[in-house]
């Protein structure tokens, strides 16, 4: 059997180095083709020194930095044509999709066009343009398998089931470090203790967005595209002990639930080889010394991310690009130490409730414009409270 080609977008990430672990323990299985990477040259190259790509790409930066560090037999390509070159290579199997931000959008697209697998693990790709993203995987007939863990829990336990036997789907959430923070606490919270995330270790950004359950608002928007569900089929109950990753209510009363111990290798190595699973060898998940499961809901006056994201899933169009963007650009500002945490929803609640822009999304170019006119609108938002944001 041929090793599958795996390309890699956002390689330098924690998705990116918990997937090239596993493929690192199953050389017979898959090989990596590509590694891509937004502009950090010197970690990338020691990644290619590794694990020996044909191409390494930074999607921005110095390439010529690049250049120098890569080992005999590795080309360096740059920007979004390096991407597209590097996913639409005839012996690329399986697309990671694992960049933060909207640089991989369109390479993802030609890949599904193209039939490749997209193991998907970017919530800007379906947040932003799930109706562009799903339309092409059909056109290419290309299957898109979900890496986050809460997806990936709900694809395990749907998968065989056809969808008119599903009521509802049950998102978990840990709760973040503010789960039982009152408001006026949160309000003086620091951006230390936000990225001090109870169960994951993850970047800056998704750990700011975990504690303001706006990660979880972008992933029901991701599960009405990656199931096919309307946003009033999909729930979220918080649950601490991070073990059960999501639940499934079929018609007849009864819930299947995925559970497993916090690792993203598990969905990463799942996504790589469906069906199959991978034998790894991780800690099992100690059922015996569980005695409290512990679900609760969640509390929406303390987190209005979440209300805010049903919203836009249920506006569709173009208002999860402006919810995203919003966002996006008002945890940079929190993370800068320009505004505090509270003020982040406050910020995007602003600029979503006032958008005044058309709705309509025909084509990729009007979710990217949104999302733009959004970024730029949060920034003049936030430079009338102190100092101006960099561009």
């Amino acid at each position: 059997m041929r090793a599958k080609g795996v390309v890699i977008l956002g390689a330098t990430g924690s998705i990116g180095r918990n997937a090239l672990d596993v493929i690192s323990r199953f050389p017979r299985r898959f090989r990596v083709v590509a590694l891509c990477a937004g502009s950090n040259a010197g970690e990338l190259a020691a990644l290619s020194r590794r694990h020996r790509p044909a191409v390494a790409c930074l999607s921005q930066g110095n390439i010529a930095d690049l250049r120098k560090g890569l080992p005999r037999g590795t080309r360096a390509l740059a920007g979004e044509e390096g991407m597209m070159e590097a996913v639409c290579a005839a012996d690329t199997d399986i697309v990671l999709a694992a960049a933060s931000g909207v640089s991989s959008i369109r390479p993802v697209i030609s890949a599904a066009e193209r039939g490749k697998r997209i193991a998907l693990a970017n919530k800007e790709l379906l947040v932003m343009a799930g109706k562009f993203v799903t339309s092409a995987a059909r056109r290419g007939g290309a299957e898109i398998l979900p890496v986050d863990s809460e997806h990936s829990a709900v694809f395990q336990a749907i998968d065989g089931h056809p969808r008119e036997s599903v009521r509802r789907v049950i998102l978990t959430a840990s709760g973040g470090p503010f789960r039982t923070c009152t408001l006026a606490r949160m309000r003086t919270a620091t951006v230390g203790e936000a990225l001090g995330h109870p169960t994951w270790k993850m970047g800056a950004k998704i750990s700011v967005d975990s504690a303001t359950l706006m990660n979880k608002g972008l992933e029901v928007i991701e599960a009405c595209w990656l199931f096919g569900f309307t946003p009033d089929r999909i729930d979220v109950l918080i649950h601490p002990r991070s073990v059960v990753h999501s639940m499934v209510e079929f018609r007849d009363g009864s819930i299947l639930a995925q559970m497993g111990i916090p690792d993203m290798r598990i969905p990463i190595a799942y996504a790589l080889s469906y069906p199959s699973r991978l034998p790894l060898e991780l800690p099992r998940l100690p059922l015996h010394r569980i005695r409290d499961f512990g679900f609760d809901a969640p509390d929406r006056k303390r987190f209005p991310a979440l209300p805010l994201a049903y919203a836009a899933a249920e506006a569709g169009g173009t208002a999860p690009a402006v919810l995203n963007g919003a966002n996006e650009e008002a945890v940079r500002a929190f993370l800068a130490g320009r505004i505090g945490f509270t003020d982040i929803v406050r910020v995007v609640d602003r600029v979503v409730s006032g958008w005044s822009e058309p709705l309509a999304a025909r084509r990729l170019e009007d979710v990217m414009r949104a999302n733009e006119s959004a970024r730029r609108l949060t920034r003049e938002k936030i430079s009338r409270r102190g100092r101006p944001l960099p561009s």
